[in-house]
């Protein structure tokens, strides 16, 4: 008989081998149950890989060594840097790609229903050396059940894979909107880039690089894809004014960035999954933008699993197009 001790090292090879072959696959536990994972001792899990150093946080309270008066609330990337740039992209109190609501186009009514994924309970769920999820039994208003999986991968790109269902028939109108936030801390440029037209033009201009600026918090803060006409039933007026405030511009590509001290914050989008951008100067409190997206899954059907996915990629800003040659091969990853 083996000693305990290699009995552990074997068990634990075989963990990491059986995790990583179901990360190379765009699922997560909620759809694939049998995919082993570990339950990890902190709120949070640090992951390393070509030069990136990303921690994954739950959306408790954290205060220690590695992340430093970190709020209760915020969930999904608490730090993101880079070799040779110690300084953390986001609001250290916050987080960047946070789950921030859930949304039905009924007004929800006080804080803790607008931002129902801060106050349902998260579990950490730990993958393989560099894959961790984030999950969500169903929540208390809209019973809708999820699992974030955040996957580091070998260029240092964030893979993450976001699968959700709803257990009740909880949206009237007809469709569920999902909303990520990131809350970037201090950047010299609140504004976000990406190639697209003025929605009014017609006929359609060539498409244009874009460097988009709001007025103010929910002021013409959402910019759509040029072919998404979707229009969403809401209460009105809409107590989350980010959420349908359409912008003077549409996007012609799935992708945005916007710049923070030399460095770009890449967020990259499946074409078929029509996600919205959206910004606010102001999300993080004053000089933080929030550097926003969001999701919409139309006619729900209780118990079907939707999954959504997209990338996010932190490097050296020299100009736009340097941005869009480092990332082209990530984007057509996504583009299938």
């Amino acid at each position: 008989m083996l000693p305990p001790r290699v009995l552990v090292i074997l068990a634990a090879a075989v963990f990491l081998a059986v995790s990583a072959a179901g990360a190379e696959r765009w699922e997560t536990t909620l759809s694939n149950p049998s995919i082993p994972f570990m339950r990890p001792a902190k709120p949070y899990v640090v992951l390393k890989r070509a030069g990136i150093e990303a921690v994954i946080v739950d959306n408790s309270a954290v205060d220690d060594e590695v992340l430093q008066d970190h709020r209760a609330g915020y969930s999904g990337l608490a730090l993101l840097r880079r070799e040779g740039h110690p300084r953390n992209l986001f609001v250290n109190q916050y987080a960047g790609l946070n789950f921030e609501h859930i949304l039905s186009g009924v007004a929800p009514q006080g804080s803790r229903e607008q931002f129902e994924p801060r106050r349902h309970p998260m579990e950490l769920r730990s993958i393989g050396e560099h894959v961790v999820e984030l999950c969500q039994t169903p929540t208390f208003m809209h019973s809708l059940e999820s699992c974030q999986r955040f996957e580091l991968l070998a260029d240092g790109t964030v893979q993450l894979t976001i699968e959700v269902a709803a257990r009740k028939s909880n949206f009237p109108n007809g469709y569920i909107n999902l909303f990520w936030a990131s809350y970037i801390q201090q950047p010299e440029s609140l504004d976000i880039h990406f190639r697209g037209v003025p929605a009014a033009a017609n006929p359609r201009p060539k498409p244009g690089w874009i460097q988009a600026a709001t007025p103010s918090h929910g002021v013409l803060s959402t910019h759509p894809s040029v072919n998404d006409q979707r229009e969403f039933k809401h209460d009105d007026p809409f107590p989350l004014t980010l959420v349908f405030n359409l912008s003077n511009y549409r996007y012609t590509d799935p992708w945005y960035f916007g710049v923070s001290h030399g460095m770009a914050f890449v967020q990259m989008f499946r074409p078929k999954d029509r996600v919205r951008f959206t910004q606010s100067p102001s999300g993080g409190g004053a000089g933080n933008p929030a550097w926003d997206f969001q999701y919409f899954v139309e006619n729900p059907e209780v118990n079907r699993v939707y999954r959504f996915v997209m990338r996010a990629a932190y490097l050296p800003y020299s100009s736009d197009s340097r941005i869009e040659k480092a990332t082209r091969k990530n984007r057509a990853a996504l583009a299938d």
